[in-house]
């Protein structure tokens, strides 16, 4: 049976309004009013619904799915939700879908996924966020040392990272918990380093302000980029190196960074936070490396950006057992450039390599997951 929430889904997902989709299928607004209600008035046609697929880009079989209960807007973290357009929000709040989705049909096909390790500290006060990312740290082993690829790690904890293929600045990254499963969505058209810290930051979210009322607004997201930031570079590591209210100069940020695998600008404002830049010193570097250009490029930046370890496993194990693209295309009913999209453009569904029907790309290694039988 046609479910008009799947209509409206794929509909926000492709950023479209309800007069710009009406004029794609040559009705009027009103009526895509009405195919999206959820007491429609008549059954569709099934040349109708195929209509709608060909405009949308996806599946006939995606208008037939059960819904997924919707993902509350309020339950996910937004880096930037001041500046995010409607059109923006509802489309990611789709992808969202898709990524859960996408993520219980892994579920079904795997068995041995990394158990969820994560503490909860959004009932307690105390744990303000440079202690929370000690702490963290701590419980992890992860000591003092720089983390090398903070994604795998992110995996390895049972957090689902999926990938947002949105060229846009109003969305950096956003995170929710889904039932008992924590999810991070990150944008792929950011710089690497950039990346890892929208990662930390996302992570904040989840353990900060699981079940808090106050995980939006100002000063949420402040304390998530204080738990990032302490959390990618430890105050022990970070004082070694440098002197407080030494007179670092820009180049000398960019040689710290290194140490790190952080942006020159979250590397300025450690330092300002740990006391090792006065007030005038932070002022300048950080002029300074905006006119640089460092706001939106970085210097000797990272040569490869991170992506999931899992997803990679994954494709690759299934690649390995004879299953097609198509066939999982099939299997979720979504169109082979979401599933690119919310996977890091994993090869296996990378349609500029390759086209549907041809061979498949070579697997890179072998993956230590247990199919479920």
């Amino acid at each position: 049976m046609f479910n008009p929430l799947r209509l409206k889904q794929a509909r926000e997902r492709r950023k479209l309004t309800k007069k710009a989709f009406a004029d794609l299928v040559g009705v009027s607004s009103k009526t895509i009013s009405v195919y999206e209600s959820n007491q429609p008035l008549f059954e569709l046609q099934e040349g109708t619904i195929e209509s709608f697929a060909q405009c949308l880009g996806y599946p006939v079989e995606f208008f037939y799915k059960k819904s997924t209960e919707i993902i509350s807007s309020e339950s996910i973290s937004y880096r930037a939700v001041t500046t995010l357009s409607s059109k923006l929000k509802l489309a990611t709040e789709s992808a969202s879908i898709n990524a859960f989705e996408l993520s219980e049909w892994i579920d079904s096909k795997f068995s041995k996924l990394p158990k969820v390790d994560l503490p909860d500290y959004s009932h307690d006060n105390r744990h303000e966020p440079e202690a929370a990312a000690s702490e963290l740290r701590d419980m992890w082993g992860l000591g003092e040392l720089a983390i090398k690829n903070i994604v795998h790690l992110l995996e390895s904890k049972g957090i689902r990272v999926f990938s947002l293929s949105e060229d846009c600045k109003e969305v950096d990254a956003f995170s929710f918990w889904k039932g008992e499963k924590p999810f991070v969505i990150l944008n792929q058209f950011k710089t690497p380093e950039r990346s890892r810290f929208d990662a930390a930051h996302e992570l904040a979210h989840l353990i900060l302000h699981k079940h808090s009322s106050q995980n939006k607004g100002r000063e949420a997201e402040l304390e998530a980029d204080r738990f990032a930031s302490a959390f990618l570079m430890p105050r022990g590591s970070v004082l070694s190196k440098v002197r407080p209210n030494g007179n670092a100069s820009l180049t000398d940020i960019i040689e710290l960074k290194k140490n790190w695998h952080v942006s020159a600008m979250a590397m300025i404002r450690r330092l300002y936070d740990l006391n090792c830049l006065t007030e005038w010193q932070y002022r300048q570097l950080t002029i300074q490396a905006n006119k640089e250009g460092y706001r939106s490029s970085e210097p000797i930046g990272l040569e490869r950006r991170e992506q999931s370890l899992l997803l990679e496993k994954v494709f690759a194990s299934l690649k390995d057992r004879g299953v097609r693209r198509a066939d999982i295309a099939r299997e979720l009913a979504l169109p082979l450039d979401e599933i690119s999209s919310l996977t890091f453009n994993n090869s296996f569904f990378n349609l500029s390599i390759v086209s549907q029907n041809s061979i498949e790309p070579h697997n890179k290694g072998g993956a230590k997951l247990s199919l479920v039988r």
